[in-house]
């Protein structure tokens, strides 16, 4: 694949004797991309009702909705920052950080994380800001609130692990960073004791007291002539169940890692730019021409694939629910899935703008955000 436009332009990043160039690819090739194809009618094969709905300002940067408990944190691109009770769709507190955002959000149910255009990590507790600290590289992955403590993956491949009441530097550890690093959400979650956490194409294991690593599995290893071709980070949603968690390596592949030896179980090839759902028996992704996949969670084997209904929209990662898979797309739809077999149970349109993150679920709501801002709680049957 040989992609030849950036959006915006590469911008270099100095940080110590460290240059990272940053780069957001708009495109595959220098075709146009094909027209989605028109949608059926809808049938309701399952009943889905709206619970809920608030507003947020707009939603223009990569947002990750993090849900603790019954409480789901979402953020919008002017600073806004909102926690939402759930069950009743009302907020628990709402403000505002000052700048605009880049990634977002994070939350332990207490204290929540988000990441300026300025390089700040900022922590938020209660509606109010709680602490501000300058991060040594631009920022695209949510932060990772955990154990009192906030985790921080910065473009050039710091890692970083702050204090979550005072916002101390607790330590830093910086990895070798390729000439390119894509301009997308990364992995970083925690496993029992572990940060787990994307760097290139690999999960890597951290010690979260120290930032040294534990172990390194790689998903997909670069390949290509040129530093473009060669991008195949992390991206996006990962699917843990256990010690299995499972990942998209960009435009490359799809595995799963056993993160109590260290290990890669499987590996295989996908050209999807999002991240993955999934369950106990499968692992689900969107590809870049609108396929849905269900990858056999065990060996990495196709379990089905449902290539027409959904072919050249561009969808957001899947979310597993009951016995749907819920995803959304770039025109506003949000559509539901049998995880059975990819077949259509129903399809909804919260206000009619693109779906801005991968929807999510707290209790017994599935949590939507649009780029106009709309929020919307759904209750499946």
């Amino acid at each position: 694949m040989n992609f030849k436009r950036y959006l915006p332009s590469a911008r270099v990043l100095r940080t110590g004797s460290a240059v990272v160039l940053i780069a957001a690819l708009a495109a595959c090739s220098g075709t146009p991309r094909p027209k989605p194809v028109e949608l059926p009618a809808n049938v309701a094969v399952m009943g889905v009702r709206q619970a809920w709905t608030l507003r947020i300002p707009a939603v223009n940067f990569p947002l990750s909705t993090q849900v603790s408990g019954d409480n789901v944190a979402v953020a919008s691109s002017d600073g806004t920052v909102v926690v939402i009770d759930s069950r009743a769709g009302q907020e628990v507190w709402r403000a505002n950080v000052g700048a605009p955002l880049v990634a977002g959000v994070g939350s332990d149910g207490t204290l929540v994380a988000v990441i300026t255009a300025n390089n700040e990590l900022v922590a938020l507790q209660g509606g109010k800001v709680l602490w501000r600290q300058r991060l040594s590289a631009q920022a695209f992955t949510q932060p990772l609130v955990a154990g009192r403590r906030v985790f921080v993956q910065t473009a050039d491949r710091t890692m970083s692990a702050w204090d979550g009441q005072t916002g101390r530097r607790l330590w830093s550890q910086q990895r070798n960073a390729e000439n390119l690093v894509l301009k997308k959400p990364g992995v970083l979650l925690a496993v029992a004791d572990t940060l787990v956490v994307g760097v290139g194409g690999r999960l890597v294991g951290i010690n979260p007291a120290n930032g040294t690593s534990r172990w390194e599995a790689p998903i997909a290893a670069p390949r290509g002539t040129n530093d473009v071709e060669r991008l195949v980070d992390l991206t996006g949603t990962a699917s843990r169940v256990g010690d299995s968690v499972c990942a998209r390596a960009y435009s490359a592949s799809v595995g799963c890692v056993d993160t109590a030896r260290g290990a890669l179980v499987w590996t295989k090839p996908a050209a999807g730019a999002d991240g993955v759902g999934g369950d106990d028996r499968f692992v689900y992704g969107t590809e870049d021409n609108g396929t849905v996949v269900a990858w056999r969670r065990a060996d990495g084997e196709r379990a089905w694939q449902q290539a027409d209904l959904l072919k050249y929209h561009v969808l957001t990662a899947p979310l597993a629910v009951g016995r749907s898979l819920i995803i959304g797309d770039a025109t506003g739809q949000l559509h539901f899935l049998s995880r059975d077999d990819g077949s259509a149970l129903n399809r909804l349109t919260p206000d009619g703008s693109p779906i801005a993150a991968t929807p999510v679920i707290s209790g017994n709501t599935v949590v939507v955000v649009t780029r106009n801002g709309g929020v919307f709680g759904y209750r499946p049957e």
